[in-house]
Parts: structure tokens; sequence; C-alpha cells
């Protein structure tokens, strides 16, 4: 027997040839997402004028379009002293690490490779795939299971269509779950199991060995875990993609949307986009178990540093302390 099958998009079909030889993948589990949207941020310069527009600093980091043809790991190594910051006060993150993104050296670490929950830092890996896939200009159908995960919606519609890179602004921008799941479900040719094994196959690529995904949007807190490191390398990735760093960079976004809507716009929840100079992305997350997570890319002098904090407190008083850490190291 033949079968035959259509599909849209490249990264489906290759979600259906894995499917054929490989055993149904783990069920998604939800939980609760108590990330806010965007509550206490600057207010943003107001901007006037067509229907879509966006506001943000320029990209300071290399980019390119697509993925690589070939899935090269470029290992991190621990630059001296990397495990020896002090911080005084502590930093009340679980776990951080700062790296040079075009060295791979580790600058600053601490329990960097403890595999914990990532909340919604785990959007930037469904990100990258999603816009690897393409014909992001294009519509995606939302599935009914997308408008039942909460919080945190966009308020999607059930067998509406939405352009997708419309939906990835909003998943980026303000974190929303139904818009990744209805991502996920597209780009996983239907099954988001079969789009779960896409974002594990890639993350072996990049040498994320402490990762297993086991959630498009991260609300799943048991099974869906990481480690600073990982999500360190996999911003790295992303942000050398042109479509993704240019989204992760904008701090306001207005587009138009269908009725009754007819318009939206979104804040960044990044915060340190308005108040840390040089900052160009990449992602926040929160969830009761996770904690505060954030991973930020700032550029300063001539340097870059990726930096990501776990299971803090205070996401935005330990990251500055952090990254000032890093850049001190890189300029000493």
């Amino acid at each position: 027997m033949v079968l035959t099958v259509r599909v849209r998009r490249p990264l489906a079909l290759l979600a259906v040839l894995v499917a054929a030889g490989l055993s149904v993948g783990l069920p998604l589990a939800l939980g609760g997402d108590d990330e806010p949207r965007g509550q206490g941020l600057p207010a943003p310069a107001s901007s006037a004028g067509a229907a879509e527009a966006s506001t943000g600093p320029e990209a300071t980091a290399p980019a390119t379009e697509g993925p690589a043809a070939e899935q090269a790991q470029r290992p991190l190594y621990y630059g001296p002293e990397a495990r020896d910051a002090r911080f005084e006060p502590r930093l009340s993150a679980r776990a951080y690490i700062a790296i040079d993104p075009d060295t791979g050296q580790i600058l600053v670490a601490r329990h960097e490779r403890q595999r914990l929950p990532v909340a919604s830092l785990t959007k930037i890996m469904t990100a990258l795939l999603v816009i690897e896939a393409g014909e992001l200009g294009k519509k995606a159908q939302v599935p009914a299971e997308a408008v039942r995960v909460e919080p945190n919606l966009e308020g999607l519609r059930a067998g509406r269509w939405y352009v997708r890179k419309q939906l990835l602004f909003s998943a980026l921008l303000e974190s929303t779950n139904d818009t990744v799941e209805a991502l996920a479900h597209d780009a996983g040719g239907g099954s988001v199991s079969r789009f779960y094994r896409l974002m594990n196959e890639r993350a072996r690529a990049l040498g994320m060995t402490d990762t297993a995904y086991r959630s498009a949007s991260g609300l799943n807190d048991d099974t869906n875990l990481s480690s600073a490191r990982d999500q360190a390398l996999v911003a790295r990735e992303a942000l050398e993609n042109a479509v993704f760093a240019s989204i992760v960079r904008t701090r306001v976004k207005r587009v138009s949307w269908p009725p009754p809507t007819y318009a939206k716009e979104w804040v960044n929840h990044n915060k340190m986009l308005w108040t840390y100079e040089g900052t160009y992305g990449v992602k926040t997350g929160y969830t009761t178990r996770a904690g505060g997570c954030l991973t930020v890319a700032v550029r300063r002098g001539g340097h870059s540093v990726i930096a990501v904090v776990l299971g803090s407190d205070d996401i935005w008083a330990d990251m500055p302390r952090l990254v000032d850490e890093a850049f001190a190291r890189l300029e000493s």
C-alpha cells in the first residue's frame, strides 16, 4: 500500500516521515502559567501611521535567514574562574550562566547544568523551528485544543486561520500560550507530539544534553526540563536567524486583526529592552514551579553576552548584575 501525504510545509513533512517510523510520542501535559502580560513595563513611545508597526532597537547581532544546511555543534568552554563569581548580595536565581556567543566562552556560571523547568523560555525553540519551516506570511488554523490552554491567552478562536508571523509576535512578545499551541500543531502536521520530537532532535543537534522538551509553550513543569547552559545554546542559535532576532528585539508591535477586534498591540515583556542599554533580546518566562526565568542578549563595546537565569525571585534585579559581571570579565 502506498501512503500519500499532502503537507503545506517542509517541517510538517519531516514530522510525518519521522512519525511513520516511530512510536506515538508523549502526551501534552498542561499546568498553570502565571506570567504577567507586560505589567509594570515602562510606557513605550507612541507611534502612529500604518496598521502594522513595530518599535525596537536596531539589531546588533549577526543574523542569517533559514536553518543551516548542517547543524554542527559549537561547544562552550569555561573561561578562567567562571564558577568563582561572588555576588554580594547573592543572586536569587537557582541557576545562571553568561556566555560570549562569538567565542563560546562561559564567563560566569552557577548550577548551569542543573535540569530545571524553564517555563516560557521553551518558546525560543518552538519559534525557531516554526520560522525555519518558512511560509510565515501564510495562515495556520487553530485547533480546538489550542484554545483550551490557560492562562495567558491571545484569545484565538478554534477553526479560524491566523497569519503565522503574527502568532509568532504574540508568542514571543507577550508569551501567549494559545498561539504557541496553534503553531506547534500546524508545524507538526496536525500533531504536537510530532512537533516535540522535532524540538528534541534539534536540541540534540545543538548539544543540549540536559534538555527534554515535552511542551511547546513551557506550561509542563514536570517533564519539560532544560538547563541554563542549554538555554544559552538555543538562544545563540536562534539569534542567528534574522527573523527571530527582529521579533525579539521589538518593543511594541501593532497589527491589524480579524473582526471584531480589528487591531492588536503587543508589548514585549522583556523590560531590559528599555532599561539596559544594548539589549537586543530575548525571552521571559514564569510559572509557580519554575520561578522567574529570563534569557537576554546584550552588546556593548564590540562584545556580546547571552545570559540566562532560572528559578529567580527577581529576574530584573538578578540579570543586570549577571550581565555586568560578564562584561567586566570580557573587558578586563
